[in-house]
Formats: C-alpha cells, structure tokens, sequence
C-alpha cells in the first residue's frame, strides 16, 4: 500500500514540475516573504503546509496544532480557535535565514481540490450564509456592479449574491473588490514552481493522503486526520454533482472562461476538463 502511494506522489510531483517548467521561468526568482506567507510552521515535526482553502485548511491547521503540543485532540479545537486564535507561527513571519533554513530542511506539503468544486464550496461558504465580511465587503460591490435594477435592501446589506454574479465579478479584469484566498488560484497561493514541495495530497483521496503524510512525518500513531466538516456541518459537502448545478447556471462562455481562469490549476494538479 505505501508503495502505490509513494508511486502517486512521485508522479503528482512531476506533473507538476514539467508543467512548472513548461509555463512559468520563474525558478531563478528569489523566494519573499509573500511567496511564504500562506505556509504555516510546525517546528516539532519540521512541516511546513501551505494553506489553501476549501481544502480541508481548518482540519490540517488542527492536526498541526496537536503536532505541536498546543492541544492533545482535533476534537478539542474550536473552528474559532483554529482560524483567529494565531496559535501557528507563518513562514513569512521569521527572517530571511529563518525562512530558508526551514524551505531547505522541512518536509513541504499542500492539499488541493478540484478548481470548480472549491470554487462552489467557497461560494455557498461566503454567500449563502450570514457572513458579516464578504456580504459588505465583495456581496455589494457584485450587486450594485452585475445587478441590474438592484433593490436598495440588496445594495445595502449585499446579501444574496447569485452565482452567476460572483462569476462575473471573477472573470471581470477590471473587479470592483480584490482577489480572496478562497478563489484565488493555488499557483499563487503556494508558488509550486518557486517552491520545491515534497508532498501533494488532493481532498478527494484526503484520508489515505493525509494518513500517508503523518506516517511520512512519524507523527504519534493515535493521530488520524480527522474527519468531521468544520462548518455548517449539518450541509452536505460540495460534491461533484452539486458543483455542476451551480455550473448549469452560467452560459457555456463563462465556464469555459471559468476553466481558462484556473486553467493552471487544472494541469499542473492533472484534474480532468469537467
């Protein structure tokens, strides 16, 4: 069994390589500190996760923070906890020998998902639920941007935002609010081609990949990757099929443009065109 899966990641790694070689020159660039500041540091292990989110981030935060002794089970850690508490040094937040001792010395990892589907899943996150960040901050500049006729309420509390809309704030070159980590391509999130990653674990093989990984890592035996959904738990995941009736909304243009947007996350991860 560990010999398939040393076959997947070897296979995963040069994929991922060859399309880094192929599309980007960047392997003389110097790595900063925004190159590293999505990857968080656990010293005990010598592990280094670059998060990305929708991807099982939350869970692996958790399993890091019993690596290093700040809790002793998952289970005990709080969503809040996870994401607000700063208990996980960054990368970017040590100095430039501190940054490359650890790039150089520590096992690198990052988990990824199925553009489309992290897209949904980060869509029905933000959008569909009460948010008091992303309904002010991007629901109204997408409603009063891509809504025609808008009611003052919408434009007020920028709750409600459809799909469709979202999608064209995405493609829009000229977007009225930034980029977010949650659709933000994995390219940049993690620089794979900056840097040299020595594990790709996907979120649809997570258990056996993650189990894989804290094998690798000789992490305590009783320490599995756990599997409970952090949010809205009673909501069932993004799966594939959900995914494409979010797609059935949009004209074939905007998801082939929608593909052509991640379109490097497609082939450097070798997820099939849906």
């Amino acid at each position: 069994k560990w010999k398939s899966l040393y076959q997947i990641q070897r296979e995963r790694k040069r994929i991922m390589r060859e399309t880094c070689s192929k599309y980007k020159s960047n392997s003389r660039r110097i790595i900063t500190p925004y190159h590293v500041s999505r990857i968080f540091v656990e010293d005990k292990y010598r592990v280094l996760y670059c998060e990305v989110p929708k991807a099982g981030c939350s869970n692996w935060k958790r399993v890091l923070m019993v690596l290093n002794g700040l809790a002793s089970s998952t289970k005990d850690i709080q969503h809040n906890t996870v994401h607000y508490g700063n208990y996980l040094k960054r990368l970017d937040g040590f100095d430039h020998k501190g940054i490359y001792h650890r790039l150089n010395t520590y096992t690198k990892m990052l988990f990824i998902r199925e553009p489309f589907e992290k897209l949904v899943s980060a869509f029905r996150d933000k959008f569909e639920h009460p948010n008091n960040y992303y309904h002010p901050v991007f629901g109204k500049a997408i409603i009063s941007r891509y809504r025609v006729n808008a009611t003052k309420e919408a434009l007020r509390t920028g709750s409600g935002v459809k799909f469709k809309e979202f999608i064209q704030y995405l493609l829009d070159v000229h977007r009225p609010v930034g980029m977010d980590i949650h659709w933000d391509h994995v390219n940049r999130l993690c620089s794979p081609c900056l840097i040299d990653y020595d594990f790709v674990g996907k979120f649809e093989s997570m258990e056996e990949d993650a189990n894989f990984f804290l094998h690798l890592i000789g992490a305590p035996q009783n320490l599995t990757f756990p599997k409970f959904k952090d949010r809205h738990s009673n909501e069932e995941r993004t799966t594939t099929k959900i995914t494409q009736q979010y797609f059935a909304q949009l004209s074939p243009s905007q998801r082939q443009r929608s593909y052509d947007f991640y379109y490097m996350d497609y082939l450097m991860f070798n997820y099939s065109k849906p």
